[in-house]
């Protein structure tokens, strides 16, 4: 019985080890697995999109199922264009595929730039 236990155990710390090298190796690469269809998660913000042009999945990224979200910082002009996009976070391939939608993106005037965080969900199962 003693040794049945200390191969179980020896089995779960294997399989604790082996998925902690995973996390990791998705984590260093950039890759957040997710299942959750492609989609903008647009948080609350005083301004409001007039033209929104989605992002275009890298075909190669999609064939691998590489997916994640991508985080990027913008600020809209008050004439409601898009002047700066920085990327926060993901998938540096898909985030510039994000940064380059974000840039065609207009708002509605307002009297002052506005800084809004934008959130991109590319699923290659969608």
């Amino acid at each position: 019985m003693e040794s049945s236990r200390l191969l179980f155990e020896g089995r779960t710390l294997t399989q604790l080890l082996c998925l902690l090298i995973l996390g990791l190796t998705f984590q260093l690469a950039g890759i957040t697995p997710t299942l959750i269809a492609q989609e903008a998660d647009k948080p609350a913000n005083p301004r409001k999109l007039v033209t929104e042009v989605p992002p275009e999945y890298p075909p190669v990224l999609k064939r691998a199922a590489i997916g994640g979200i991508v985080r990027l910082d913008i600020i809209v002009n008050p004439r409601g264009a898009v002047d700066f996009v920085q990327v926060a976070g993901g998938n540096p391939i898909l985030a510039e595929a994000a940064t380059r939608a974000v840039k065609k993106w207009k708002y509605v005037p307002a009297s002052s730039a506005t800084n809004i965080r934008v959130n991109f969900r590319f699923d290659p199962s969608h």
